[in-house]
């Protein structure tokens, strides 16, 4: 049977998207190191001569003028928005959703957006949904295999996110096949920019479809809300509610925007928490650490994120003529940030190979900076968390399964960790 939108289950897509951002078997750190003390400002396209994984930095506008591997020049760039701008994803990724998709925009139409859907993942609304985030993910998702006492943590990681994400979004909530199938249409979108010729001819054609499925199952929410009157926190009631440039959104304004959030709904938490949890069970005596004292989760959190960071680089694009550590970047063309790099540079986090939840803190830029940082990172945390937090709570004496492949944390884009295998041991539940 064929390939479609309709029967690529949530797996199959997810690891797609693994596959597609893989790349090169090298070790990403240890070129950027070498790249950090001795070109650290590179002329040229570092991801696709030594990565080998798709870019934004294929967009028509321009070509890859230089690659950046300091903490220091990457910071400048992510925050100067107008001299490096985001517009360019219009033609890749931006093309699903009509120009409607906050990550590439610029300027005052940038803010206006963000301003827009930012309200939703604000901490005050978050927290008034964390008592149900917490329900979700014991009792739906965890509870019902305590008893098994083995599990690969993965299973349980790609799906709490979207469950969670969605019901956020607005979806209803009874009906858990639809989250899955939605989410298989959104990761299809993410899949479909491929290298391989071949592949391509693969998830091009599925993408085509998944985008139209996608906006049809969203349209259909959004038009029944409408007509019902909708009050409720969730972003599409929110943005039903909105004014846009001095006007109310129609529903084909509205479904877009949720369309183009709908590709890192989850996907991007399930990585980092595939990393938070290799990092942590390969440490048993941090583990015990965090068991004992939970406040430690959120510096796990940050600490995974300033060191395995789930996207490896971001792009931008030269407003005007400018000048970088002595390159000479054009007008239109593409400037990588190496954002790997930078969270393990020596000038800014002392001994950073080393994974040190205490370290004195200092923002990684593995969420992003400045006015694109990403607009769920709360959510994600909170979720993240929860998570965490049930985890060490039902399964007692959690650790690896020595009889299983130990976790990998791997990807020159889009990194975190496959299958990660634990075992546990429900006779110290009172200890």
């Amino acid at each position: 049977m064929a390939l479609t939108a309709n029967n690529l289950d949530i797996e199959a897509a997810y690891h797609a998207v693994s596959d597609t951002y893989l790349g090169s078997e090298v070790d990403i750190h240890a070129l950027c190191r070498e790249k950090r003390h001795n070109e650290p400002v590179m002329p040229g396209d570092f991801v696709d001569t030594y990565l080998k994984v798709p870019t934004n930095a294929g967009a028509k506008g321009g070509k890859c003028a230089v690659t950046l591997f300091k903490y220091k020049d990457i910071l400048s760039v992510l925050r100067d928005a107008e001299t490096y701008t985001s517009g360019f994803i219009a033609e890749g990724l931006g093309a699903f959703f009509d120009g409607l998709i906050i990550l590439a925009m610029d300027g005052e139409q940038h803010r206006r957006t963000r301003a827009l859907l930012q309200p939703v993942f604000m901490p005050e609304t978050v927290k008034e949904w964390k008592p149900e985030i917490d329900r979700v993910i014991r009792d739906e998702f965890l509870a019902p295999i305590v008893a098994e006492k083995k599990a690969n943590l993965m299973d349980f990681g790609l799906y709490f996110p979207i469950r969670v994400m969605y019901a956020l979004m607005g979806f209803p909530t009874d009906d858990a096949e639809k989250f899955k199938q939605y989410a298989s249409w959104a990761l299809a979108l993410v899949a479909a920019n491929q290298i391989d010729p071949e592949k391509a001819k693969i998830y091009g054609p599925i993408a085509g479809q998944a985008v139209k499925s996608l906006y049809d199952a969203i349209n259909q929410v959004v038009v029944k809300k409408r007509a019902e009157g909708t009050e409720g926190n969730d972003l599409i009631s929110r943005l039903i509610n909105a004014e846009y440039e001095g006007r109310a959104l129609d529903d084909h304004e509205v479904t877009t925007f949720v369309r183009s959030l709908l590709p890192a709904a989850g996907e991007t938490t399930t990585r980092t928490f595939s990393s938070i949890m290799t990092l942590l069970l390969e440490r048993p005596e941090l583990l015990e650490r965090v068991r004992n004292d939970r406040s430690l989760i959120s510096k796990l959190i940050d600490e995974t994120v300033r060191y395995e960071p789930v996207a490896t680089f971001k792009v931008r694009q030269a407003s005007k003529d400018v000048e970088i550590g002595g390159v000479k970047v054009p007008k239109g063309a593409l400037v990588q940030c190496m954002v790997i790099s930078a969270n393990r540079d020596e000038e800014s986090f002392p001994d950073p190979d080393t994974f040190d939840i205490d370290r004195k803190a200092r923002p990684s830029l593995g969420f992003g900076f400045g006015p694109h940082m990403c607009i769920g990172q709360f959510v994600a945390k909170v979720e993240l968390n929860s998570a965490i937090n049930a985890i060490l709570d039902l399964f007692p004496g959690i650790r690896l399964d020595p009889s299983k492949p130990a976790p990998e944390i791997a990807g020159a884009q889009l990194r975190g960790a496959k299958a990660i295998h634990v075992i546990w041991d429900l006779s110290l539940i009172h200890i």
